[in-house]
């Protein structure tokens, strides 16, 4: 059986739309897919003006050795493991008449996922006019794709949106394997790139909120009180505790943590204010690079001003803003600042955890807009931009 919204107009359910062909192999996607969100390899060039480059051959060092996973088939026995991307078939919904929109969202979430350090094998899209509430796709189209899943071999799959707890349940009970989604692939490039200590901050936090609604066990092991008498299971005397089970002890740790992250990033600001505060006093105005990821903001401040920061064609390698002095032809000095790229469906919680950094786009004096002009629909990134400043 199926849902109804699964069977298309003619009658007879089809297969899942396929928007990225097959590879063939398990080698990866077609490089036509990631060129729609990553820039093209033949326009990408690294000049003297960049410097050595150490953090990107840090980044390069370490790579993924295929056939020595230890995934268990058990989704249930992984859930507090540390995320591993590996083999993965994205999964994405529509509306009709959004195909085009729907086929660019899921080529940059291949490119995340790339990012994230992922092989991806395939990708599907459903058209259904909204979600479905229980299992995003539909039980029938969740089961092909579990099809889908197996016949590639993939061990994860990343629905292109930010997925309910419910629904991840749902379908990662269908599909047999772990089930994530847009944003935790965000959150994973982030804290894989966060460098300084308020960088890498905001990243926690935004982990920690996105993680604590998700929070979630089995059996004994999350509901066990923390104490008890000898005959009701406990361990006696000097090991009673305060009632809570598991999981609201975790959840108190977490909001713990978070208060603490929270007073840490608040404890930067009076810095950057004393910084921004000299630079008004005198009189030297700012200039914000800002722009879609990886549309080349971090090429354009090494041009200008030799500043040598990390150019990548990857998507958010730049996480930290960095302000360097520059001149004008007629002498009169400004500074520029390199600042974090914005992406489509920007997780809530990276908004509000980055609202330090993004104020350097909000307080400069002008705002340059980088786009990238070879991505096919530039339109669409410069709405973004628009939208989340």
């Amino acid at each position: 059986m199926t849902d109804s919204a699964d069977v298309p107009e003619g009658g007879a359910m089809d297969p899942v739309d396929r928007v990225l062909a097959r590879a063939g192999s398990r080698a990866g996607m077609p490089g036509a897919g990631v060129a729609q969100a990553l820039q093209d390899a033949a326009t990408v060039a690294y000049g003297d003006t960049d410097g050595d480059q150490w953090d990107r051959e840090e980044r390069a060092a370490l790579r993924r050795v295929p056939g020595l996973s230890t995934e268990l088939e058990d989704v249930t026995e992984v859930e507090y493991r540390q995320l591993r991307l590996e083999n993965v078939v994205l999964v994405g919904v529509h509306p009709q008449g959004e195909t085009a929109d729907a086929e660019n969202s899921l080529h940059e979430l291949a490119a995340l996922a790339e990012t994230a350090g992922a092989v991806v094998l395939d990708g599907v899209l459903q058209r259904r006019p909204h979600p479905d509430p229980a299992t995003y796709v539909g039980r029938g189209k969740a089961e092909e794709l579990r099809d889908i899943v197996a016949a590639v071999g993939a061990d994860t799959v990343i629905a292109d949106t930010e997925l309910a707890p419910s629904q991840r349940r749902a379908l990662e009970d269908v599909v047999k394997v772990k089930v994530i989604d847009r944003t935790t692939v965000i959150l994973d490039i982030f804290s894989q790139h966060a460098k300084s200590r308020e960088g890498k901050a905001q990243v926690e936090l935004a982990q920690l909120e996105y993680l604590l609604p998700r929070l979630r066990g089995w059996g004994d092991s999350m509901s066990r009180q923390a104490g008890g008498q000898v005959g009701a299971g406990g361990a006696g005397m000097g090991s009673r505790g305060p009632g809570e089970t598991k999981i609201e002890l975790d959840r108190r740790r977490i909001r713990t943590r978070m208060a603490q992250l929270r007073r840490q990033i608040r404890d930067f600001g009076p810095a950057r204010d004393a910084k921004r505060a000299e630079r008004r006093r005198n009189t030297i105005p700012g200039v914000a690079i800002a722009g879609y990821t990886n549309a080349g903001k971090s090429s354009l401040l090494n041009r200008l001003t030799h500043a040598g920061v990390l150019v990548e064609n990857a998507l958010f390698a730049t996480l930290d803003a960095t302000v360097r002095r520059s001149e004008t032809e007629d002498g009169r000095v400004y500074t520029l600042t390199d600042t974090v790229g914005f992406v489509r469906n920007l997780p809530h919680q990276l908004v509000e955890a980055f609202r330090s950094t993004l104020e350097e786009v909000g307080q400069a004096d002008v705002i340059v807009h980088v786009v990238d002009g070879s991505h096919p629909d530039p339109a669409a990134q410069i709405q973004t931009v628009r939208d989340v400043i």
